[in-house]
């Protein structure tokens, strides 16, 4: 994992362009950011996609009722997020 680390004085003093370097440093640090190598043959033996349970399903149907009245295109999306398991 990447970690970039910086110290700086927050004194109230800073210009423009001090806070546009810092705004610079952090999105490069985020944009540059990878993600830890995972052995091919570790990832092998567990499951990619587990199925949800018959109570995530009926979790979420229960949310899309809740939410019928208020939000009709949410309690679709959760129905069909639902239907999918």
């Amino acid at each position: 994992m990447s970690t970039l680390t910086s110290t700086y004085s927050n004194t109230g003093t800073d210009g423009y362009f001090s806070n546009l370097g810092r705004a610079t440093r952090a999105f490069l640090g985020a944009l540059l950011a990878s993600k830890p190598y995972v052995d091919s043959a570790a990832s092998a033996e567990e499951p990619r996609h587990a199925r949800p349970s018959k109570r995530d399903i009926a979790l979420l149907n229960s949310e899309a009722a809740r939410y019928e009245h208020l939000m009709p295109n949410l309690a679709s999306e959760l129905r069909f997020l639902a239907s999918r398991g």
